[in-house]
């Protein structure tokens, strides 16, 4: 095969003493971990393998329906045969010099296939139309058999895509012609790299590969990422309290408190100083509080869903109060975090308690009866092995959660990282998204499984009294407070539509506003960067349906932020003087962003 390029490759050989370094570190990482892997394995014993997931079962059960229905089947390869027929004819007539419109084109937001040799070279822009056409055929016949379940559906559909993904030409040194034009070039030391980096990533991962996203040490938390001025004025064993120091002369009277999700970190809203929620927050003039929670591990494996609640939020709520002597205060939480806030608001309601005025829920379920693709991953045989190994330890490995939200969208979070590390050779680039992504948390065993098996397989959270939390039974209908939602309509972890079933179910006023992008874009998105815009409706109640609702919104520009802003101080827009943490009642623990936000997972494992 001649390279694929316009230009002649200057190509130099390497450094032998390199080159000899290079396969000399390779050698004995792979001799280490394959000593490493034998022994593990010799100590666990042989053992079948396991089908945890069912998804061997779902396949099977998908081939006897599909081999069920010859004539469909039938059908179904003849489209196949009549595309590729229609390729050979463009292939043919590109060949010799005539133009036309490709077969078959990737979407518009398919990374895989921009370098220009994939529309230039007649080989790579074959080799791509065979893909896609396969790709859609194989995923129209399996997603469109008579008579399976709706989970086994589900389960073919979402790893039929990950085979699909996984087996692009982008993904092969061959047939990538970006990663073939390297290889010439470099006479094949981008492949020896890539090897060493993959053997680096298997040894950070203890044995398990865990795909480098970013060069985690570029970034220090409370230095490039986390820097708003603030301090730690409380803390118990699930959470530290951040209060964030003025920016203005005066404040909000109701201070503002931030529940973000006990799955992530908080610093997705304050990554940098230019998109930072909670800079923004505290520059118009809010005295900002933001929950902190702890990195669980063993020791923690007792606590519940209400030791979020009553250590979490409430505790949060209390020191609040007696830190600035505010009666009321504004709250905000962001995914499962504002299930988390929802769940206090009925607990509240519930102690007839009124110091939380306001409700803010950015991406935010309530109501799981259509979970989207996490669907896939919650069923009886999975739950109940997976509580198996929580028990065991304690705690879900962050990991482990980090990875399946990963496979939601498997070419931009797995598949790009593969060529780049370990085709190309490349150190990966220092992102501070990605860095926050990749900052992982554990999950307290008791916890998760009463999350899991309440909200996502039951729905008990929509249901009055469908739960009980300190002793009181949960109605989201008796929660009065205006209440503002931001969803967003690209969102793959918690589909708008589902979200907006959710707002219904609460008692008092609710705003529902449509962002645009997804479940982190759409929410960070700051008003100077006038991106995406927003979806609103002026309907004096909110109508039955998600798409009633957006049949009658009407688009506006600019950030959800300045919208969110004016509806807050609509419910009330008095100001006092600027508080200062440090002048507060509660003493001052240390500075902003904490220290329990600076758990890594990563870096405990290496230092181990």
């Amino acid at each position: 095969m001649a390279a694929p390029e316009k230009e002649t490759v200057k190509s130099e050989l390497p450094d032998p003493k390199e080159v000899a370094k290079t396969y000399a570190e390779v050698a004995q990482r792979a001799s280490k971990l394959l000593a490493d892997h034998i022994q593990k394995q010799v100590k666990k014993g042989l053992s079948a393998p396991s089908d945890e997931l069912g998804i061997a079962q779902a396949f099977m059960d998908m081939m006897g329906k599909l081999l069920a229905n010859p004539y469909r089947l039938a059908q179904a390869q003849m489209n196949l045969v009549w595309d590729y027929f229609s390729l050979w004819q463009h292939s043919v007539m590109r060949f010799s010099g005539m133009g036309g419109s490709p077969v078959v084109s990737p979407a518009k937001d398919d990374k895989r296939f921009k370098d220009e040799e994939w529309q230039e070279h007649f080989l790579f822009d074959f080799m791509k139309q065979s893909y896609l056409i396969a790709a859609r055929h194989i995923h129209d016949t399996v997603s469109s058999v008579d008579g399976l379940d709706d989970q086994s559906q589900k389960k073919v559909n979402f790893y039929t895509r990950q085979y699909i993904d996984a087996l692009s030409p982008s993904n092969f040194a061959l047939t990538n012609p970006e990663v073939f034009r390297e290889t010439v070039k470099s006479h094949g030391q981008n492949l020896i790299k890539g090897l060493n980096n993959l053997l680096r990533d298997v040894e950070d991962g203890d044995g398990n590969l865990r795909v480098k996203m970013t060069d985690t040490s570029a970034f220090e938390l409370g230095k490039n990422v986390a820097t708003t001025p603030g301090k730690v004025v409380f803390q118990n064993d699930m959470m530290q309290l951040l209060q964030y120091t003025p920016s203005t002369p005066e404040v909000s009277k109701r201070p503002l408190l931030i529940v973000p999700p006990w799955i992530n970190k908080f610093y997705i809203l304050d990554l940098r100083e230019k998109n930072s929620y909670i800079k923004w927050c505290v520059d118009q003039g809010h005295t900002v509080f933001v929950i902190s929670w702890v990195n669980p591990d063993e020791r923690l494996a007792e606590k519940s869903f209400d030791s979020y609640l009553l250590e979490g939020t409430l505790a949060a709520v209390d020191a609040i109060v007696e830190q600035t002597g505010a009666k009321e205060i504004n709250a905000a939480g962001y995914c499962l975090g504002g299930t988390l806030l929802a769940t206090t608001l009925a607990y509240m309601a519930g102690k007839r308690d009124k110091r939380i005025a306001s409700g803010t829920f950015f991406t935010t379920m309530t109501d799981f009866a259509d979970p989207g693709e996490l669907g896939v991953f919650i069923d009886e045989g999975q739950v109940s092995s997976l509580e198996k190994k929580m028990f065991e330890r304690g705690y879900l490995e962050g990991s482990e959660m980090a990875g399946t939200f990963n496979m939601l969208r498997a070419n931009d979070l797995i598949w790009s990282f593969v060529v780049n590390n370990y085709l190309m050779g490349k150190d990966p680039f220092p992102f501070d998204l990605l860095y926050w992504n990749s900052d992982s948390t554990r999950m307290p065993a008791k916890m998760h499984s009463f999350y899991l098996r309440n909200m996502y397989m039951k729905n008990l959270l929509k249901e009055a009294g469908g739960i009980e939390v300190g002793g009181v039974a949960i109605d989201l209908g008796k929660i009065k407070v205006p209440t503002y939602f931001i969803s967003t309509i690209e969102d793959h972890i918690a589909p708008w539509k589902s979200t907006y079933s959710g707002a219904r179910n609460f008692g008092g006023p609710v705003r529902f506003v449509l962002g645009g992008s997804g479940h982190i874009a759409g929410i960070v998105n700051p008003p100077a960067a006038n991106k995406y815009g927003f979806w609103t409706n002026s309907s004096a109640k909110l109508p039955d349906t998600a798409d009633e609702f957006f049949t009658g919104a009407e688009q506006q520009p600019g950030s959800w932020w300045t919208d969110w802003q004016a509806w807050l101080l609509g419910q009330d827009a008095s100001k006092v003087p600027a508080r200062d943490p440090v002048k507060g009642t509660l003493k001052v623990l240390e500075d902003a962003p904490g220290s329990y936000v600076k758990t890594r997972l990563d870096a405990t494992k290496k230092a181990a």
